[in-house]
């Protein structure tokens, strides 16, 4: 029994052009207009969820997708550091940044580690294992990277070496609990 999850990142919103962690912000205009234009591009898929972030269900929304919200799939809890700009928090605790950046386990921002969420993720795929068929999520691209280390085995901590690009497609296919991984494919009519 297979399952596929094909596991969207949104379309772009102001927080990422100011390197700013989820302030709750919308799309920008053009990620709206690049969504809308890759409506109908996905396949139909039995299963379909958002990350409850504003800019992925909005996305969802401009893709055309009825995706159900699933809190499982938020982004990484980044407690006091939500909403502030990179450069902001990196002036303001250089060492935390430092740790943050290093050590999968570091949860001094108040909330989730980077190893919490890859197991969050994990456990959320294994859940999906459960039942043969297609999975869509459009989730943030901090969760599709967790999903590619989960699905590779590899140490949290090569979650940095990961780049997800908006409005990208990455795939999973598994069964038996091993996954296959196809990365990145554009989100488009074409």
């Amino acid at each position: 029994m297979t399952t596929r999850v094909m596991l969207v990142s949104p379309a772009a919103g102001a927080s990422q052009r100011e390197v700013r962690f989820d302030d709750g912000g919308p799309l920008s205009e053009a990620g709206v207009r690049r969504a809308r234009a890759a409506a109908g591009s996905l396949p139909v898929a039995d299963r379909v969820f958002a990350s409850p972030s504003v800019r992925c269900r909005d996305t969802a929304v401009e893709l055309g997708l009825s995706a159900r919200p699933e809190a499982e799939l938020a982004g990484c809890a980044m407690g006091d550091w939500g909403g502030r700009a990179l450069a902001e928090v990196a002036a303001a605790e250089p060492v935390a940044v430092s740790s943050w950046l290093r050590d999968p386990d570091f949860d001094g921002h108040g909330g989730e580690s980077l190893r919490q969420l890859c197991d969050r993720i994990a456990g959320w795929l294994t859940t999906m294992a459960l039942d043969a068929g297609r999975v869509l999520a459009v989730v943030e691209p901090d969760v599709v990277r967790a999903a590619a280390v989960c699905a590779l085995r590899v140490p949290a901590d090569a979650f940095w070496r990961l780049d997800v690009a908006p409005l990208t497609v990455t795939e999973l296919s598994g069964r038996g609990g091993r996954w296959n991984l196809g990365l990145g494919r554009a989100l488009d009519r074409g």
